[in-house]
């Protein structure tokens, strides 16, 4: 039995305009054999998650270097969790996360995972396999 291919939503929320990395990622995760859909430059958090609603995805990735990851990550926490939609995705932000402390603040926020621009590609790869397997099997 072939198992489901993961799909991936990468968003990337407010005025930032560079999404060269967002691309790069985009171009790993499907060489890794996932489904992806990026949603472009720009995107309000209530367009980021509408799609990740109407995609039906596995995991929905923000990609931001403009600083605003924390507060952006927020509001789409708090969006996903007003559509009763938190508990179905896996959450990562990735891109410039300037401090730890900044990364720890994340995941007390309830990211997942979290991916300074650094970050090995086979590393988001794994984390990505591992946590959805971990989220589909808490679904059977």
């Amino acid at each position: 039995m072939q198992e489901d291919k993961i799909k991936v939503l990468i968003g990337k929320p407010g005025l930032d305009g560079h999404d060269r990395g967002a691309k790069v990622v985009v171009m790993a995760l499907k060489d890794a054999g996932m489904e992806v859909i990026y949603t472009g430059l720009h995107q309000t958090p209530q367009q980021i998650v509408q799609a990740t609603i109407d995609e039906d995805v596995d995991v929905m990735a923000l990609s931001v270097l403009s600083g605003v990851h924390i507060g952006a990550s927020q509001k789409v926490i708090d969006l996903l969790q007003k559509e009763g939609a938190r508990d179905d995705v896996v959450m990562i932000v990735g891109g410039t996360i300037p401090t730890e402390a900044d990364i720890n603040k994340l995941k007390e926020m309830g990211v997942d995972g979290v991916f300074p621009t650094d970050t090995p590609f086979e590393e988001i790869i794994a984390f990505i396999r591992s946590a959805v397997a971990k989220k589909r099997a808490g679904r059977v």
